[in-house]
């Protein structure tokens, strides 16, 4: 065991004798570090650039209407499950009939929102007031409908033409069922018609 005693005066190290030693020689390339918070701001740059594009386009694509048909999981009604009726509930006004649509069966069932009426045997049938498409109309069971069919509308002319009956359906696809002209109190000469038209099927009797 050696005992060493502190020198006096340090001895300075000796010159490398070794200049080709890479540990003495060759200095390392610093490495390139990474800061945290540029890395940070630039993605936070990109998120708001996303963000912001996004944006701009939702807006424009939500306002699209979208264009796709109204469908209906409830089966259209049978014309057997229906009982239709027609009458002139007036008679100082023979132009105006009351139509209805009773839907006798223990399930729902839909028609379609606009009567079908015809008259006689002249073409057409009475137009919808207001205008409307096609659309489904759902009856509850043992649910009415009601709707109001003007025979004449606007100013008759002489060319009006009297028909000896009509023809109701709940739905186009039905054949309808047909009323004579005394049968829904018409008068003796017929129904007069002109521009007919008809409402939209609907819940109450008004």
């Amino acid at each position: 065991m050696h005992n060493h005693s502190p020198s006096p005066h340090p001895t300075p190290a000796p010159e490398s004798t070794h200049p080709t030693d890479p540990t003495h020689s060759i200095r390392p390339t610093p490495t390139k570090r990474h800061h945290p918070a540029r890395t940070t701001t630039a993605l936070l740059a990109t998120l708001t650039a996303t963000i912001a594009t996004l944006t701009t386009i939702t807006p424009t694509a939500s306002a699209t209407p979208s264009t796709a048909p109204t469908t209906s999981t409830t089966p259209h009604c049978t014309e057997p499950a229906l009982t239709i009726k027609a009458s002139i509930p007036v008679p100082q006004h023979p132009d105006i009939l009351r139509i209805s649509a009773t839907n006798r069966t223990a399930k729902p069932c839909v028609i379609d929102r606009i009567p079908t009426v015809t008259f006689g045997d002249l073409d057409g049938a009475a137009e919808p007031d207001p205008p409307t498409e096609s659309a489904p109309y759902r009856l509850a069971p043992g649910s009415t409908a009601y709707a109001t069919v003007r025979t004449v509308t606007g100013r008759p002319t002489p060319s009006a033409r009297t028909v000896d009956f009509i023809t109701v359906a709940a739905d186009p696809s039905h054949r309808g069922r047909r009323f004579d002209a005394t049968a829904i109190g018409a008068p003796p000469e017929g129904i007069r018609v002109w521009t007919p038209t008809t409402t939209w099927w609907r819940p109450t009797l008004t």
